[in-house]
């Protein structure tokens, strides 16, 4: 069996090998080396993050491997949402306990985007409020536009493929017109559909 990474090598790699810069920007480079050396882990993900996570960096850790990891394994397949519940029960109980004030920003941010990442409108809310209060500014806008997407179509356009869904018209043409890099960019508007 392939070894387990622990929270401080996931963390290690995430925050200080990665970095900022690192986090959002599409890479085969980097989805490759998050494979190659956290898949194992990941499979075992619903029995270590529960237990990782009565501590800050081991209930971070987990939750970089659910919401995070799994969003570079398995880029256009399902399986990029498949610990999503996972990593929602964790954000939950961290936030609930206030756990979540124990990690500095940017890292912080991994605790909120479960629900950002949810397709749930209430998940989304609380994205929101989490982000105002906590995180504002650039965080804070992404969090909008997944709520106001949430809000419009009940789901993500750009997950439908990997699902397997049906689109509907409107969701095609926000397809066709770059996805959610449109509505970051302002090329195209949810109010316009």
């Amino acid at each position: 069996m392939a070894d387990v990474a622990t929270p401080e090598e996931i963390n290690r790699f995430w925050l200080d090998e990665v970095g900022e810069k690192g986090w959002y920007t599409r890479s085969d480079a980097l989805d490759e080396t998050v494979r190659h050396r956290f898949q194992p882990t990941w499979e075992r993900a619903a029995d270590l993050a529960p237990g990782w996570a009565a501590t800050p960096q081991g209930m971070l850790a987990g939750l970089i491997l659910t919401d995070q990891f799994p969003r570079n394994m398995f880029r256009e397949d399902a399986r990029a949402f498949a610990t999503d519940p996972l990593a929602r029960t964790l954000a939950r109980n961290a936030v609930d306990s206030g756990l979540h004030l124990h990690i500095a920003p940017p890292a912080r941010q991994f605790v909120y985007l479960p629900f950002e990442h949810s397709e749930d409108l209430a998940d989304q809310q609380r994205a929101v409020a989490l982000f105002a209060e906590f995180l504002p500014g650039e965080n804070l806008r992404h969090a909008e536009l997944h709520r106001d997407t949430i809000a419009k179509f009940g789901r993500f356009p750009w997950r439908n493929a990997a699902l397997g869904r049906v689109p509907t018209p409107a969701e095609i043409r926000v397809m066709q017109a770059g996805g959610y890099g449109a509505l970051v960019s302002g090329q195209l508007s949810l109010a316009d559909l």
